[in-house]
């Protein structure tokens, strides 16, 4: 009976699929032996991918209904890129919203209805020609992912419908092809049932956005695989199980052969045997001693499976990766192989700046190798299954990976923050079930046998009910060797029993310390945690502390791991990296969808410092004579690795050496160091590095490559006389200036503007904006997300308005000290001092001093800024880096000699804000290219430094980088102290209290200004 489509389909709960395919696995199958050990391109399948011609419409009824049709011409119509985005490639607008419905304030619908007003529908096609090596064969067609429904139709005829964007759907399209021109045709609709169950936090698309392909089948294909790797209680004994499932009726006289090989090609067991006429066949092989899959060691074996036919004849060859390895629950702990696991983790979305959710191969490699340099051992595929080829490299890098299935309904049941569940879905309504099971059985049945999936997800942030803990059933009623989770069990505990472990988003370690101390059942993780939005990831070390203090803490996942920001073009035609509402969207949530430890542009951003160190399993605690090495990892020595050591002095490296260092798994080794007789007798500050290295290159890294670090600071002291004497210096004391003179400089200070005003150093002014004390920062997400603005704004004002009520001038030993008092209209206690004292060589040194006052909102920092020409933009800092750290975000930091400039030390996050700080600032040389200019030094304790091209007040103007002015002056800002950029979450969570600046407490830093 021919099915005639309907458009009711896209409202129905009961149609998300027609003559779609059995979901099945995704293995690779071949014709020959040859092809499949060598991993060539797939001979029976061919690609559709590239230019599809296509026409877009704002909703159905405007739409060319008939297009599919054979005599309908669609060659006029313009080109469009499969796989891809229509709302990217010129067509509609893309939409950033979080938890609240794309429609939300435009259609009054509750689920299952959909807006047909603005539902835009892309109708496709593609004329093809199907390749000599398919004919004669039955040929199926997949997609991998389409936004967010459609319909298929091949030379006039209709083929199917599906739903869920992100699993594949297949459909048999033999009966519909004709020899030479095919016409395919595909109408997608951005707007389904579908959509009220795909309410992530993401940019809204639609469109063909995975690989499209047909394939071929040989007279015998298996169209799943299972195979199930399993170890014995004793992790020594391997037991293969494999289950083929065919499509087409078996010949009694056919059989099978498998044979098993390591990474070296050697045959390790096979099996063989007469496959069984029904559409099923098992075999098993017992593997004795298997090498075992982990993260830190992902041993693949590779499976070889020959289908023969009765006249003997090669028909299929199926290549399967095996990974053995045990995941499970021992005394409520998740053990890997029997050991307890610590998830270090990322959130991860599949993105790209220019091409959306539609990433290569290439930016799954860079993702995949960064996240392995940079110690992340597992990610969670928020909120939807990813692309198949993810999940091969996490098996061959070594990732463990909680696979989410695609369901999110967070508008249904959260709205502005406020728990309000009263129409949500799919709760406890029977009639979702089918349609969300069938989500879960399509990820399930795709990404089975892969090894790095230790846990399956039944989504994310869709409350909870009967239908999700159905679903959770499904799992462990097919998979019992992986555990299942889901975090919304924690608004509803009437189904704990949906969750294996206890996860939570954002719960601060007070709170999870709480639950652990509280005998609690299940183990806990962070399925989210460290929200990294802006400048960001303060306090993560709060987190990760926990790891070897509860055994039942198991870790987090970051989110997220990239920026989902698109490339747009300003008003002028130039490319910036574009947020929410940058297109006109409306509604939208704006720029939070900028949470990545990696920029939108796949560049690795300055929080990922503090994520690697944190992270790494080799913990590196060097002091003055040797240093001892704690290997965490649970499976693997150190003896691939070797130690890097090295004395620095003052910054300035003195000696380094290497040797080996081998430390077993879950043990401690020390190594002496061997420095050279007499290295260390000069006096001054010292510091002593350590570096694991990889000793030869991996998969992942070259080798030198930093797998882990550790430093040791001490001082040598000496009594020296710095004192400069008062030889040659000219104070005069003017009716509104103070000059003193001295060899080759000028300064000035003026009692009218209440600072100093000119500093020359061989003729060439220094000072272009006089020195004023600064209060406040440009505010970072996380501050606007703590309402910093509202609370503490006053503090923006005294940083621009302040009054001088006394000046101060007297002659010294050392040279000359010119004091400015300022009060401020904020408080009328408040006071501040700026001390300035010249010395006969030219050297300022400047003494800020604060004297608190009550009943005043927390100081984001408390500082010195001036500006200097941008001539002098080259910046040679002796402080901890490379990257930028603030106090709560400096476990990553080292202390060193590096160079930047004035410009690169302004951080890629989409919003302007604070950026750029570092701590532990001992000098900092602000240079033109020439070498001249001013030196910025400590005197007693390290300072914290800001080089900018702006203000604090024009970051915090701007919007957006291009908005920024034109760059005129180098800022320079000098602070005693600047609060944490925190973490926890960015919309209400406050930096820890001991990260914050107490405005009631006196204050005073000191730094001196020397010439170069």
């Amino acid at each position: 009976m021919t099915t005639v489509p309907s458009l009711s389909w896209l409202s129905d709960l009961s149609v998300f699929s027609v003559n779609r395919l059995p979901a099945h696995s995704d293995h690779m199958y071949y014709e020959t032996l040859e092809e499949a050990k060598y991993n060539v391109p797939m001979k029976l399948r061919y690609s559709l991918n590239g230019d599809w011609k296509f026409s877009y419409s704002i909703n159905p009824l405007n739409r060319p209904e008939k297009f599919y049709q054979e005599e309908f011409d669609c060659t006029s119509w313009g080109d469009i890129s499969v796989p891809g985005h229509i709302q990217l490639q010129g067509y509609g607008q893309p939409q950033y919203v979080n938890t609240m419905y794309p429609w939300d304030g435009s259609n009054d619908i509750r689920p299952p209805e959909i807006p047909m007003d603005y539902n835009p529908v892309g109708s496709y096609v593609k004329y093809f020609t199907v390749p000599e090596n398919l004919n004669n064969k039955p040929v199926f067609i997949s997609f991998q992912g389409v936004e967010s429904a459609f319909y298929l139709w091949l030379n006039g005829k209709f083929v199917g419908y599906s739903e869920d964007s992100f699993t594949p759907s297949d459909f048999d399209i033999t009966p519909y092809l004709t020899s030479g021109e095919n016409k395919l045709a595909v109408e997608v609709y951005q707007r389904s049932t579908g959509s009220w169950l795909e309410d992530q936090d993401f940019w809204r698309f639609s469109g063909i956005f995975r690989d499209v392909y047909l394939y071929g089948i040989p007279e015998l294909h298996v169209q799943d695989i299972d195979v199930q790797a399993q170890l014995d209680s004793t992790y020594s004994k391997g037991n293969l199980k494999v289950n083929l499932k065919f499509l087409q009726e078996i010949k009694h006289d056919a059989t099978f052969v498998a044979n098993l090989f390591d990474q070296h090609h050697t045959l390790i067991e096979s099996a063989n045997g007469h496959l069984q006429k029904e559409l099923n066949t098992d075999f098993t092989i017992d593997v004795e001693k298997p090498e075992l899959w982990s993260a830190e060691s992902p041993y693949l074996y590779t499976l070889y499976i020959q289908i023969y036919n009765e006249q003997g004849s090669l028909i299929e060859v199926i290549p399967q990766r095996v990974g053995f390895r045990r995941f499970e629950m021992i005394d409520k702990v998740m053990c890997i192989n029997g050991k307890r696991i610590l998830f270090k983790g990322v959130n991860r979305h599949e993105f790209n700046s220019r091409t959306g959710r539609a990433i290569t191969k290439e930016d799954m490699l860079w993702d995949i190798e960064t996240m392995k340099r940079n110690n992340i051992n597992a990610v969670r595929t928020s909120h939807y299954p990813n692309q198949s080829y993810w999940y091969e490299l996490c098996d061959k890098y070594g990732i463990y990976v909680i696979d989410e299935m695609n369901l999110e309904t967070h508008g249904s049941w959260q709205k502005m923050g406020v728990v309000e569940p009263s129409w949500n879905i799919p709760g406890n309504k029977p009639e979702w079930q089918d349609i969300v099971m069938d989500r879960a059985i399509s990820m399930y049945e795709r990404d089975k046998n892969h090894p790095s999936i230790l846990i399956w997800s039944c989504g994310n942030e869709a409350y909870a009910g009967e239908v999700i803990l159905n679903v959770s059933d499904y799992f462990r009623s097919v998979d019992p060797s992986r555990l299942v989770h889901y975090e919304g069990v924690f608004y509803d505990r009437n189904y704990n029993d949906t969750s294996d472990m206890e996860s939570r988003m954002y719960a601060k370690p007070a709170d999870i310390e709480a639950y652990l101390t509280n005998n609690p059942d299940k183990p806990y993780i962070s399925c989210e945690y460290m929200h990294a939005m802006g400048n960001s990831v303060g306090g993560m070390n709060k987190y990760t502390d926990l790891e070897h203090k509860y055994p039942m803490y198991q870790g987090g996942f970051i989110w997220d791991y990239i920026d989902q920001a698109l490339v747009n073009k300003d008003r002028y035609g130039n490319e910036y990296l574009a947020y929410g509402g940058d297109f006109g969207d409306r509604p939208t949530d704006y720029g939070f969808s900028t949470n990545g430890i990696v920029y939108a542009n796949r560049e690795v951003s300055p929080k990922m410092q503090e994520v690697k160190y944190l992270y790494q399993n080799i913990k590196v605690t060097p002091n003055k004579t040797g240093v001892t090495v704690k290997n965490d990892n649970l499976f693997t020595s150190t003896e691939n690795c070797q130690l890097q050591y090295a004395l620095l002095h003052e910054g300035v490296e003195l000696y380094r050496g290497l040797t080996e260092v081998i430390v077993g798994p879950q043990s401690e080794g020390s190594v002496m160091f061997e420095w050279p007789e007499g290295l260390a007798n000069l006096p001054g500050e010292y510091c002593v590095h350590a570096y694991i290295t990889l000793k030869k290159s991996t998969l992942w890294a070259e080798e030198g490559h930093e797998v882990a670090f550790g430093q040791y600071i001490y001082r040598v002291t000496e009594q020296t006389d710095n004192q400069i004497l008062n030889e040659n210096i000219k104070l005069v004391i003017g009716d509104v200036n103070v000059g003193v003179h001295g060899k080759d400089f000028n300064v000035i200070f003026s009692k009218q503007v209440g600072s100093l005003v000119s500093l020359k150093y061989a003729g060439k002014e220094m000072i272009s904006t006089p020195p004023a004390p600064l209060f406040w920062r440009a505010t970072t997400d996380n501050d606007r997300g703590y309402s910093q603005g509202f609370d503490s704004g006053l503090w923006f004002a005294a940083s621009l308005a302040r009054k001088c009520i006394a000046t101060d001038v007297k002659e010294t030993n050392e040279g000359a000290e010119i004091a400015f008092t300022y009060k401020f209209s904020i408080h009328k206690e408040l006071v501040v001092k700026v001390v300035y004292s010249v010395s006969a060589n030219g050297s300022l040194r400047v003494r800020t001093v604060y004297h608190g006052a009550k009943d005043l909102p927390q100081l984001p920092i408390f500082a010195l800024s001036f500006k200097v020409s941008a001539d002098y933009g080259q910046l040679e800092w002796y402080a901890m880096g490379p990257e930028e750290n603030y106090i709560d975000r400096l476990e990553g930091a080292r202390l060193d000699r590096f160079k930047n400039t004035v410009l690169d030390n302004v951080s890629g996050y989409l919003m302007p804000q604070e950026s750029g700080n570092r701590t532990g600032v001992r000098w900092v040389k602000v240079t033109n290219n020439v070498g001249k200019g001013i030196k910025i030094s400590s005197t007693h304790e390290p300072i914290e430094c800001n080089i900018s091209p702006y203000t604090a007040f024009e970051l915090e103007s701007a919007q957006h980088h291009y908005e920024l002015p034109n760059v005129h002056y180098t800022v320079i800002t000098v602070a005693g102290k600047q609060m944490g950029v925190g973490g926890d979450d960015s919309w209400g969570a406050p930096v820890h209290d001991e990260y914050l600046i107490k405005p009631d407490k006196d204050m005073e830093f000191e730094f001196e200004i020397s010439r170069l």
